[in-house]
């Protein structure tokens, strides 16, 4: 029986929630069209003031606006998303998310025990395990929701081994 034990916190749910906005191909391209169709109206405008007006002045400020609005959405977008994920849950929605869990393979089924109590979750209704560079393990639920597991934060149990096994146990049972 393979078990571990780690803390699950704020930052990890921003993390994960974060990658999977940078995955959506339809905000990606949200974000490329805000980066460039809005500085590039700056810049026309500027461009007009540079050459119907003569006014360098002018034309500097608006293209020095549209490098800034190029440069710096992108992180205000993610400020705002950071923001947005904390405001969809309630305070007590937030103690129950936060805190100690520990995971358990059982031969049937993944036990997980949390703040918010004890959940069996069957091989086959996993997605699939996926490492995050060192930092994290996801363990999928669905094609979007996952299991969060912070690798600096594993205070008990082999993860690599629990890994290897989760990921034997779906494809076999999954």
């Amino acid at each position: 029986m393979f078990e571990i034990e780690y803390e699950f916190r704020e930052e990890d749910l921003i993390h994960f929630n974060e990658i999977e906005f940078m995955r959506s191909d339809e905000i990606q391209k949200s974000i490329r069209k805000n980066r460039l169709i809005v500085p590039g109206m700056l810049a026309l405008i500027g461009a007009f003031y540079y050459f119907y007006y003569h006014n360098f002045m002018s034309a500097g400020y608006a293209i020095g606006i549209a490098l800034l609005w190029s440069l710096l959405s992108p992180k205000i977008i993610m400020l705002d998303l950071r923001r947005q994920i904390l405001n969809n849950y309630t305070p007590k929605e937030k103690i129950n998310l936060f805190g100690a869990y520990t995971l358990t393979i059982e031969p049937q089924f993944l036990l997980e025990k949390s703040p918010s109590g004890k959940n069996k979750m069957a091989w086959s209704e996993l997605v699939r395990v996926e490492r995050e560079g060192k930092r994290y393990v996801y363990i999928y639920i669905s094609l979007n929701t996952a299991l969060v597991i912070p690798v600096e934060t594993v205070k008990k149990g082999n993860l690599d081994e629990f890994v290897g096994q989760a990921e034997k146990m779906i494809e076999r049972l999954g």
